[in-house]
């Protein structure tokens, strides 16, 4: 094949997802599976459909997510929801201001049988890991986070244990209460791929969800809910979505965006090199959900602001007039020229 102009491809965004171009990697077993872990989420989930391509991408991705919503708004059952269409261990730690890393992490004990030390693992040692409520626990629980998340493994008393692949945490937070929180640390935020901001539903999707809950009677709504794709398939389409085609200018699309954010007065905390990978990692992602083999500027622009947001701080002056990072980061978007 000669090299192709795949600025055509991507000029139209709009074209690009409905043309059939022929795919030089063979996406559809993996399009398969998304569909009907789609179908088994809409069975619960009213709505949400920008949130479930985005748990979809993370998943594709090996990144983690925090969601943050208002009490009420589904965070912690669309978790475990998402946890059921998968044929994965399934871990749920519920934070708290006692929680300790041991907690999380494990503990050695002595084993008098035995006349020896045994480590004990934690909840952490799962494929999916749901932590609700993340914010209530202190800082030094907070840090036992930092190695698991990054690099996949744990260190106990100077022994290294890695952890199953795949492993994923899904972290749910409430930004309006502040009584018995803490404040997550930048380092930690930074290890999330996504930040995923759920809103209340619209009049008509919460009237749907009433009839819903009014039909199920006392039958458990998640109960019906089939496993669709199991360990060895994630880390098989994992690897595949990595492999998705992304051309020169469009890595150096994702860099000035990035850069912009360390440049932008509006802001003191601009984004690492980390965000820089998070970015490609998701466009691939959203790239391989709709079918294509190669990543757009749309699939880029799509995977900003939940990558962006929470690793970007805006000054204390802008904060207080009420300037928001996603405003920011819709600005820069728009001035950062788009690759013909």
């Amino acid at each position: 094949m000669s090299e192709f102009d795949n600025n055509d491809r991507y000029e139209n965004s709009s074209a690009a997802d409905t043309v059939n171009f022929e795919s030089r990697i063979n996406l559809e077993p993996l399009l398969h599976k998304i569909t009907e872990i789609k179908a088994e989420l809409t069975t619960v989930i009213v709505g949400q459909q920008k949130m479930i391509d985005q748990l979809l991408v993370a998943i594709l991705s090996n990144g983690h997510v925090l969601l943050e919503g208002a009490p009420g708004v589904a965070k912690t059952i669309t978790a475990k929801l998402l946890s059921k269409t998968l044929s994965i261990d399934f871990s749920r730690i519920q934070f708290t201001p006692d929680l300790m890393p041991s907690d999380i992490l494990g503990t050695t004990i002595f084993d008098l049988k035995k006349s020896e030390f045994e480590f004990k693992k934690g909840p952490i040692f799962s494929n999916l890991i749901l932590i609700d409520e993340i914010n209530r626990a202190p800082a030094k629980t907070q840090a036992a986070l930092f190695e698991v998340m990054e690099e996949r493994q744990i260190t106990i008393d100077g022994k290294e244990f890695q952890l199953d692949t795949p492993f994923l945490v899904i972290a749910t937070q409430n930004p309006i209460e502040q009584e018995g929180t803490y404040r997550l640390p930048e380092a930690q935020l930074d290890r999330f791929l996504f930040k995923i901001v759920i809103d209340y539903p619209k009049p008509d999707e919460e009237l749907l969800i009433l009839q819903r809950e009014h039909m199920l009677k006392d039958n458990n709504k998640l109960a019906s809910i089939k496993n669709i794709l199991n360990a060895l398939e994630i880390t098989t389409y994992q690897s595949l979505v990595k492999q998705i085609i992304v051309e020169q200018n469009l890595i150096e699309y994702i860099t000035k965006i990035v850069v912009s954010t360390r440049e932008n007065g509006f802001l003191y905390l601009g984004a690492s090199p980390r965000a820089s990978i998070a970015i490609l990692n998701a466009a691939k992602g959203f790239a391989a959900i709709r079918g294509r083999d190669f990543v757009t500027p749309e699939d880029i622009k799509e995977a900003a602001i939940p990558v962006l947001q929470h690793r970007i701080m805006v000054t204390p002056e802008r904060e207080m007039e009420g300037v928001t990072t996603i405003q920011i980061i819709k600005q820069i978007l728009e001035t950062v020229e788009i690759p013909r």
